[in-house]
């Protein structure tokens, strides 16, 4: 059902979870420190080289927005092309917005940030959602969401970029090497390297061993 973008489930469209389709959950919850939206695509068997190519592709695209360096004072929606870049370049793309503000403890979708035409200029301290993704119907749906947060880039002049705070491994399954840039297969191993850092050891602290093991598998380079 996660071909319908905005799928709300129903007693009539219920299905049973199988290991031969791939499954997209979107997750998120509001803690008294901040609110989470978190989607992730899987496959718990063997995808076909298109479902891996597109999962690739719109993977290709979260990286490529995420490690942005762009103007200060830049809206949303100049920068909003580079997450459907790596589609665009096979005629795929998707039917909804990239992002959106994600409030602290407030709305997990928060007016007036994100990538529109009608959203503000990107400022530091902003969080928003970059969230690709590419929908087959009737088949299938992929989805690729994390929180980002805007900060100042390491330039001369005052650039901004942004910081993935979504700590969530992504599909090794999905992903097909050969689609990838040597610089953005150099971001994932960075980003692996900070969910080892930050997730691992509470996983340790709250004595998760099996979540710990599969943290280590499935953040391997």
């Amino acid at each position: 059902n996660a071909a319908l973008a905005h799928y709300r489930p129903s007693n009539g469209s219920s299905r049973t979870l199988s290991a031969r389709e791939m499954y997209l959950f979107d997750t998120g919850g509001q803690y008294l420190d901040g609110t989470t939206d978190i989607t992730r695509t899987v496959h718990w068997g063997e995808p076909t080289p298109f479902q891996k190519e597109a999962y690739t592709r719109v993977l290709m695209g979260n990286i490529d927005l995420s490690h942005l360096v762009f103007p200060s004072n830049t809206a949303g929606r100049m920068v909003e092309s580079f997450a459907r870049r790596a589609l665009w370049d096979v005629g795929l793309n998707y039917g909804h917005g990239t992002g959106h503000g994600i409030g602290n403890f407030l709305s997990v979708h928060e007016w007036p940030v994100g990538f529109q035409s009608n959203n503000v200029p990107l400022e530091a301290g902003m969080f928003t959602s970059i969230e690709p993704g590419y929908y087959q119907d009737g088949e299938f749906g992929i989805r690729i969401e994390d929180v980002a947060l805007v900060v100042e880039a390491q330039t001369e002049k005052p650039f901004l970029t942004f910081e993935v705070v979504s700590l969530v491994p992504y599909d090794r399954n999905l992903i097909d090497l050969s689609l990838l840039s040597p610089e953005q297969i150099r971001y994932l191993n960075s980003y692996y390297e900070r969910i080892r850092a930050h997730v691992g050891p509470e996983l340790r602290r709250q004595q998760l061993e099996e979540a710990h093991a599969w943290l280590q598998e499935n953040t391997e380079p």
